[in-house]
């Protein structure tokens, strides 16, 4: 009986392990680069101790934003994981609440917690962005220049020589 019991007490040791293994998972993680640099790792570690809530960026572990509409909540905040931000951008937000002033918190971090926060956010913000499209490159056709065109009236199209 007493190996049942030390099986039983490893599995449930293994098994303990394994779920606190799996939890606070989500942790800041920098560019080998900028874990020696101290206003990033401080602004990273505020962003995830402060604005993780309402907030998602990977690079501060922080899931807090709507992913589609329809599991939206009113105090969701952006998805920096897609959204760029400058620094002054950023103070602005911090200082008043960010831009509509209605739900986030003016002066979450203030002095110099709040311009490492805006450093660490103008470098790790938007990197999943999409580029915006570009237009097509206009060609020149063979034998010559595109014709210009001008409206003529109602709007028409009139055709330049």
């Amino acid at each position: 009986m007493s190996r049942r019991r030390a099986a039983i007490g490893m599995t449930a040791l293994g098994l303990a392990a394994v779920v606190v293994g799996a939890c606070g998972t989500e942790r800041v993680h920098l560019d080998s680069g900028d874990r020696q640099n101290a206003a990033i790792d401080h602004g990273a570690q505020l962003f995830a101790a402060r604005c993780a809530g309402c907030h998602t960026l990977d690079a501060a572990g922080a899931q807090g934003s709507a992913f589609t509409i329809k599991n939206r909540e009113r105090v969701d905040g952006p998805n920096f994981e897609v959204r760029k931000e400058q620094v002054a951008q950023v103070l602005y937000a911090i200082r008043n609440g960010g831009f509509s002033g209605a739900i986030m918190p003016q002066n979450i971090v203030v002095g110099q917690d709040a311009r490492d926060v805006a450093l660490f956010l103008s470098k790790y913000a938007g990197r999943k962005a999409k580029a915006p499209k570009t237009p097509a490159k206009q060609t020149q056709p063979v034998g010559g220049t595109l014709p210009q065109t001008a409206t003529g009236p109602q709007g028409a199209p009139v055709r330049r020589p």
